[in-house]
């Protein structure tokens, strides 16, 4: 099973039938950042006072028991292999939307606000990833990306894989257009009843006209068991309906970033 870190009181710890690695998931609470980012934001950047936020990461690095890296986030499918030197102060921060290791000492890291987190582990843990994955990033291939470099690290095929699905924005809060259908092969005038359906218009012409509500999490689902990973686990919590708990782009504009954090252990 998966190592159980001591912050789990605050965080959620993956349930999943995995050996040989350490994983969690941040939520916002547990940290020292002050409003709107209270209070455990762990991304520079955005107006929380740089010292709250190196406080924070510190603390996750500490519960994990490894270095986590985190990456430079665009939205794409791009996935690099960290390796120790990853772990230094002075390593450069990698411009991906995933990464992997087979490393001992390392995390592999990605930061959200609505995005959906992933977390790899090949069988007895020989390897280790995470994915962010926004609807591009989803659509684009991200994950299947992801599953491709872990299987390369770990020597392995997609049926030694396991995956955690964290909170992302949930099925009745993430609204969409038509080009979000289209880029998934969807066809707006007959959406996939299980994983698009029409949001209420309210008066004609109004701001829900010609909207779907998305399942993001059954979305990246079904694209991991359709690249050959049968062991998917997680999803079901929304961050834009508990305010409490998660951090939510969609919701507040201006707030903080929470991370999804796997290492192997020795």
């Amino acid at each position: 099973m998966t190592g159980v870190p001591p912050a789990g009181a605050h965080w959620i710890i993956p349930q999943w039938p995995v050996s040989g690695v350490v994983a969690l998931m941040t939520t916002r609470q547990g940290g020292v950042s002050a409003p709107p980012f209270d209070t455990m934001n762990l991304r520079c950047g955005l107006g929380d006072d740089p010292s709250a936020v190196a406080h924070n990461q510190a603390v996750v690095a500490r519960t994990i028991g490894a270095t986590p890296v985190y990456l430079d986030q665009v939205h794409g499918t791009a996935v690099v292999r960290l390796t120790r030197a990853d772990a230094s102060p002075c390593a450069t921060t990698h411009r991906a939307d995933a990464s992997v290791t087979t490393e001992l000492g390392v995390a592999c890291a990605v930061q959200v606000a609505d995005c959906i987190p992933v977390l790899f582990a090949a069988a007895r843990g020989r390897a280790v990833g995470a994915a962010h994955a926004g609807w591009r990033g989803l659509a684009h291939g991200v994950l299947e990306a992801t599953v491709a470099a872990l299987c390369e690290a770990a020597d392995c095929g997609p049926e030694d894989v396991h995956v955690w699905l964290g909170p992302c924005i949930g099925a009745q809060r993430f609204e969409v257009g038509e080009d979000v259908l289209r880029a998934f092969g969807a066809d707006p005038a007959q959406p996939d009843p299980q994983r698009f359906t029409a949001a209420q218009p309210g008066p004609p012409g109004g701001p829900h006209a010609n909207k779907w509500l998305a399942d993001l999490a059954g979305l990246a689902g079904d694209r991991l068991r359709r690249a050959g990973v049968p062991s998917v686990h997680g999803g079901g919590w929304c961050t834009v309906s508990d305010a409490s708990r998660f951090y939510s782009y969609r919701r507040d504009g201006l707030t903080g970033r929470m991370a999804a954090v796997i290492a192997r252990q020795p």
